[in-house]
């Protein structure tokens, strides 16, 4: 399988959403449901005081398991990486394991979450008019870093489809 252009030398530390919205393990279904519906997620890790992941609810999780608490329904058999994992191997943990999401962890607590949505987000590439400059992510920057052109000056350039 080719390595992803996009992809190549950017670690999960780089990609990942950060802060993560968390909650505790005795947090009731009912505050999970509604944190997962105002912060428009579809899954919340549990951690402990320590930053420690101690599982994940997912959408599904709530739908399918019966339980009052996070600690009752969460799933506890998480896959997660660390800040350095190169993004390439993050895909292929992703789509072999049929997974949405992986926390992020340095020194064995949770700094991160990359999902699906983040590492497509990353194929999206814009060039700078002014100066042929590339940048990739989900929205132009708000200023080219090799010319200073403006954000305005970037156009989205197609990607080829596949890894």
């Amino acid at each position: 399988m080719a390595t992803d252009r996009a992809a190549a030398g950017i670690t999960a530390g780089q990609a990942m959403t950060a802060p993560v919205v968390t909650v505790g393990p005795g947090a009731t279904v009912a505050q999970i449901a509604e944190t997962i519906t105002s912060a428009r997620i579809s899954a919340v890790p549990v951690v402990d005081d320590a930053g420690t992941v101690l599982g994940l609810v997912s959408e599904l999780d709530l739908l399918t398991r019966t339980g009052r608490t996070a600690r009752d329904v969460m799933t506890t058999e998480v896959i997660s990486v660390t800040s350095d994992t190169d993004i390439e191997q993050v895909r292929r943990i992703l789509v072999g394991s049929q997974i949405r999401r992986v926390p992020v962890l340095s020194a064995g607590r949770l700094v991160g979450i990359l999902s699906r949505r983040d590492l497509v987000g990353r194929m999206m590439e814009w060039a700078c008019g002014v100066c042929g400059e590339t940048v990739r992510g989900p929205h132009p920057p708000l200023v080219c870093p090799k010319c200073g052109g403006g954000e305005d000056r970037f156009a989205l350039q197609e990607q080829p489809p596949g890894p």
